[in-house]
């Protein structure tokens, strides 16, 4: 009942954030097709995530991880695929959540984010800006990316009978 309760707390914040006369753009970046078939649970125990803040990058060209079975149907957007597991604002329930790495600022498939361990902020290392990915949807927190009120990309997340997830682009 409290974890529910904070979530709602936090979508309603969100909420009236959002609703005021500035719009963030979370489609700074080039439309990429994304599709990474994690829909399996052995899959998805393997290369999921779990826990609150837990996350994983799936970058094809940089084969990252190492170890993924990328194939021919495997595609990863611009700069490759944040998963973390955050609060779907769909749904007000904590659920994985994916967002493109690159930065919106930058527009370079070779400038991505990373996670800020203490606060689990996404940080762009060039230009310093910070995204809400566990409960903000990927908008600006700091920077140039809340001067120019650019948000991070976000990818679909659906769960599959088998137990996982698939991300896709919308």
């Amino acid at each position: 009942m409290r974890r529910a309760l904070s979530a709602a707390a936090v979508l309603l914040a969100m909420l009236l954030a959002m609703a005021g006369c500035d719009k963030i753009d979370s489609k700074a970046l080039p439309g990429y097709t994304v599709r990474l078939n994690l829909g399996d649970i052995a899959r998805w125990n393997t290369y999921g995530v779990s826990g609150v803040g837990e996350y994983r990058v799936f970058n094809r060209s940089k084969r990252l991880p190492a170890n993924f079975p990328y194939d021919v149907n495997t595609y990863t957007g611009f700069g490759g695929v944040l998963l973390i597991m955050g609060l779907d604002i769909s749904s007000s329930t904590y659920a994985p959540v994916a967002f493109d790495a690159a930065c919106p600022v930058e527009k370079s498939a070779d400038v991505t984010v990373g996670i800020d361990a203490d606060n689990f902020d996404a940080v762009c290392p060039k230009c310093g800006s910070h995204f809400d990915v566990l409960t903000g949807a990927g908008g600006p927190k700091s920077g140039q990316a809340l001067t120019r009120k650019l948000g991070l990309t976000a990818y679909k997340v659906r769960a599959t009978t088998n137990g996982g997830y698939v991300v896709t682009s919308y």
